[in-house]
């Protein structure tokens, strides 16, 4: 069996008449860390989005395949179901539903069975106690009145539950104090495996610190234009992009 989880081939987006992503290639297999680094506007959180389908982008050309399968037309839905997770930079806030009922609600979604409940209470109540995250919280309307570093910490937490084949990260430590960031990579650690795998998409280097990865992308004008080790986001920490804006 194949371990190639995610292959996007020469992937062009555009988001209404603008191009956002011009030729995009990359490959992620299971077992393995992958960070996405480039400057603001460079296609990054597009990138994420298009995984998923959303529909305020038009893929033009080009493939996204899961597991061998081409998922260019599926829905967001039909995705999620797949296995891919997605934690948002801006989480929203959702009066009239517990942080728990979402959890169950969105775990039942993506098996497809009802959840043994006291069982999923107990696996719920031990992955927030892992991120340090105040009990109160869980049965709190979700992310309402929730800090910047809760919200956070709120989509790790449903990334641990849900279990997914992919985790896509876009922008999870942006706004974090040190303490957050090490939770987050926490739980990161908690969550990778050799059956599934990560995507993290950031404009800054923090979160690499306290955290192992295999593999560095930088992603400039709509393209990786490079793609290293751990060592190439301490390069772009010392120097920028400025050298790789050239390359597109």
């Amino acid at each position: 069996m194949s371990d190639k989880l995610l292959e996007i081939k020469d992937l062009h987006v555009n988001a209404g008449e603008k191009e956002i992503l011009k030729g995009l290639n990359l490959n992620i297999k299971k077992g393995e860390v992958h960070v996405i680094m480039g400057p603001n506007g460079a296609g990054k959180s597009t990138l994420a989005n298009v995984i998923l389908n959303n529909p305020q982008y038009t893929k033009k050309s080009g493939s996204v395949e899961f597991e061998g399968e081409n998922i260019n037309d599926l829905s967001t839905d039909q995705i999620a179901k797949k296995g891919i997770f997605m934690s948002f930079q801006l989480p929203e806030e959702i009066p009239g539903i517990s942080t728990m009922n979402f959890l169950k609600y969105a775990k039942n979604k993506v098996t497809e069975k009802p959840v043994k409940i006291f069982e999923f209470k107990d696996t719920v109540k031990k992955y927030s106690e892992e991120l340090s995250m105040n009990p109160k919280l869980i049965e709190r309307n979700l992310n309402v009145g929730f800090s910047g570093g809760e919200k956070k910490k709120n989509e790790i937490l449903q990334m641990l539950v849900l279990n997914p084949k992919l985790a896509i990260l876009d922008e999870t430590d942006s706004g974090l104090d040190v303490d957050a960031i090490r939770t987050v990579s926490k739980g990161i650690e908690m969550f990778k495996n050799e059956n599934n795998a990560v995507l993290i998409i950031t404009h800054n280097t923090k979160i690499l610190k306290s955290l192992k990865v295999d593999y560095v992308h930088i992603l400039v004008n709509g393209k990786i234009v490079k793609t290293g080790d751990q060592s190439l986001a301490a390069e772009i920490e010392e120097e920028g992009y400025s050298k790789y804006k050239n390359l597109v």
